[in-house]
């Protein structure tokens, strides 16, 4: 029967172990003293090692070599090797998680080893244990028979009752260098006579993202889809440039405002089965991963992937300015949220890139486009004069205050009904403090002084000097009756209804 490569090439001895040099050191110094504690915790992301590390531990303490131990050879660590031993009993957490199950092992602790020096339980996934099961391990594994070791292996020890990990010496694994998968991988291609690119290894490493497990698996599945022959290509063709690589990608085409490239790579991920919600709280993850390269030197442990990745996001985060990661947190957030009721998750996670590849914040304060008309003849705008220019003899005092007046009014909201009647109005002197205004008509003085203090803001923005305005009515004169009465009319009518009525000459 084939075996799955991670199968085929699992360590049987310490010294075959990747990346956990500092867990075996203390193990072998362990095993070598007789010194081994009755409890350990196993903690680590899948595929770093943990069942094969308790294995290889069992037949340490239970090897019959006076060599090194485990000598891998002997008839007990080939019989751990098959998994014929009857001392050494492996437990699945998840499928055996109840009160029952645990009550079953604490009555098989009671019987010592039928043949080897130590009855060793390996419990795997032990975070999947109910909350009736950890309190019926507790007193068993704080004070078990002499003879009896436990080693539980978890990725989630956060799960796990504070009294548990207090009982437990904890050895927590670390994912493996890239460097160390791919020369692993490397090793077993040479041996099977599988021609692999440089290219195909490292792309492989990368997306195990720390994993040996992950590598081999894919691994296997280029040499099984291939002719003994693995390229580039084939890998990315296997699994799409997922993993970190995707999001790297994605992170920098969003950065760099390439809108239609991002919805290609989106597009492809959808056609090779990614879920839309899924692939959103991911880029969630992604982006949260800059966030903290930006403030942590060396975030792979917190990060929880491998350091060659974290070097990776490091350096991206570095081209990222924490305000487009902030923005970026926000609305993938927001959009995954709304993706949770969608039928059409992917349309919003379209939307989503495009707006952060295009620059969401702008696009949101962008006005509705316009249909374009013919742009409008420019209208001349009186050249704004200061008294000063009046004192210093570019202008008399009586064309200033006429100029004033006249170009007072332009675009004033306030007095659009009314201010062509107001302009027939004139300065007629200046003070310190105040202007005198002559009006036509008392209708016009009327609405002179309605609008009186509009009036003298406006003077002020143009001549930066705070006065006051006095309307008083000219003196009629002979013939100018009739225009008079003309005006007032005018005023009247404009000033009741707001509008500018203007008369003919």
């Amino acid at each position: 029967m084939y075996l799955a490569l991670y199968r085929a090439w699992r360590p049987e001895t310490f010294e075959e172990i990747l990346g956990q040099e500092h867990i075996v050191k203390i193990l072998k110094n362990q095993i070598k003293d007789d010194t081994a504690s009755h409890a350990y915790l196993f903690c680590g992301s899948r595929g770093t090692g943990k069942t094969t590390t308790a294995r290889i531990f069992a037949k340490g303490v239970n090897c019959t070599s006076d060599a090194g131990r485990p000598c891998g050879v002997c008839e007990n660590c080939m019989a751990i090797k098959n998994g014929r031993f009857i001392d050494v009993i492996e437990i699945d957490a998840a499928s055996n998680n109840g009160v029952d199950n645990i009550r079953e092992l604490r009555e098989s602790v009671k019987y010592p080893p039928a043949v080897g020096r130590k009855k060793v339980y390996i419990i795997d996934e032990v975070h999947m244990l109910s909350a009736g099961a950890f309190n019926a391990l507790l007193k068993t594994l704080e004070e078990p028979p002499e003879y009896v070791v436990f080693i539980l292996a978890t990725t989630e020890s956060q799960k796990l009752p504070a009294t548990i990990l207090s009982r437990c010496m904890r050895l927590d694994f670390r994912r493996v260098s890239e460097t160390l998968i791919r020369e692993r991988m490397e090793k077993i291609c040479r041996e099977r006579g599988v021609d692999v690119s440089d290219a195909a290894l490292r792309l492989i490493a990368m997306n195990a993202d720390g994993s040996v497990r992950d590598g081999l698996s894919i691994l296997d599945q280029c040499i099984a889809a291939g002719d003994l022959k693995v390229t580039r290509e084939d890998v990315l063709e296997l699994i799409g440039a997922s993993s970190e690589e995707v999001y790297l990608d994605m992170a920098d085409m969003i950065k760099d405002g390439s809108g239609g490239e991002a919805l290609l790579l989106l597009d492809r991920l959808m056609a090779e089965g990614k879920d839309a919600r899924q692939f959103l709280r991911d880029m969630l993850a992604h982006y949260r991963n800059l966030l903290i390269a930006k403030f942590i030197k060396q975030p792979a442990d917190m990060l929880n992937v491998s350091y060659e990745n974290a070097e990776r996001i490091t350096k991206q985060s570095e081209g990222i300015p924490l305000a487009d990661i902030n923005h970026a947190i926000r609305e993938v957030s927001k959009t995954s949220a709304e993706a949770r009721w969608s039928t059409q998750p992917r349309i919003l996670a379209e939307l989503c890139v495009v707006l952060l590849s295009e620059g969401a914040a702008a696009l949101e304060a962008a006005p509705a486009p316009k249909k374009r008309t013919a742009a409008p003849a420019p209208v001349p705008v009186p050249q704004q004069k200061t008294e000063a220019d009046a004192l210093h003899g570019k202008e008399s005092p009586e064309a200033f205050q006429n100029n004033l007046w006249d170009s007072l009014f332009e675009g004033a909201d306030g007095l659009r009904g009314s201010f062509t009647i107001i302009r027939k109005a004139e300065i007629r002197t200046t003070s310190e403090n105040e202007y005198i205004v002559a009006a036509r008509s008392a209708s016009v003085k009327g609405i002179i002084d309605k609008h009186k203090r509009t009036i003298e803001e406006l003077l002020e923005k143009r001549t930066g000097k705070n006065r006051t305005i006095k309307c008083v009515i000219e003196d009629e004169k002979d013939g100018n009756s009739s225009e008079k009465r003309i005006e007032d009319v005018a005023a009247e009518i404009g000033n009741a209804l707001g509008l500018s009525v203007e008369i003919e000459e």
